[in-house]
């Protein structure tokens, strides 16, 4: 009975692989929506100003980042918590994938969360004008949240990492 248990829950983790293809669907609707901004990008170009093409290159590095993200999530989750991807052979395939752990996971989502927030800062910045002070304020804090938290999340990763390290080094004492 035990063993039974054991490979239904072993089995459960194929319930995540919808969640995997949900996410590579909503890799094609940043695709879709990165081609439609280029699109205007193109159809304003003979109008357009030094900020705007900033503006519209910001958006576009946005949204490639936030693809880059899903993608990330997309293989090495499913490669970390559903099944391991036969690629070895394959000759596009990304030198990372395999070697990121959920602990490498974390650390690359917040990474890309706070790159995100980051682009977001920018855009505001070069169109300042335009927010009031008390929404640029709460971007700020909000963006420092976001840098807060994934250094204290490496930190841990670190802390935890160097505690595994110390526990293989110390000698067991008598």
């Amino acid at each position: 009975m035990e063993r039974n248990v054991e490979r239904l829950l072993f089995a459960s983790r194929w319930l995540m692989a919808p969640m995997y293809l949900g996410l590579a669907g909503s890799l094609l609707i940043l695709v879709w929506v990165f081609l439609s901004e280029l699109g205007h990008l193109v159809l304003a170009l003979p109008n357009l100003t030094v900020n705007d093409a900033i503006l519209s290159a910001l958006a576009l590095i946005d949204l490639s980042l936030a693809a880059n993200l899903l993608l990330i999530v997309i293989l090495s989750g499913y490669e970390n918590f559903i099944s391991r991807m036969d690629l070895l052979d394959h000759k596009d395939r990304p030198d990372w994938l395999g070697e990121v752990d959920f602990s490498g996971l974390k650390l690359k989502l917040v990474a890309s969360i706070v790159a995100i927030s980051s682009i977001h800062l920018l855009k505001v910045f070069m169109d300042v004008g335009s927010y009031p002070p008390e929404k640029i304020r709460w971007m700020v804090i909000i963006h420092l949240v976001f840098l807060l938290s994934g250094v204290l999340l490496a930190l841990m990763d670190w802390i935890t990492q160097h505690g595994k390290t110390l526990k293989k080094v110390k000698p067991a004492r008598d």
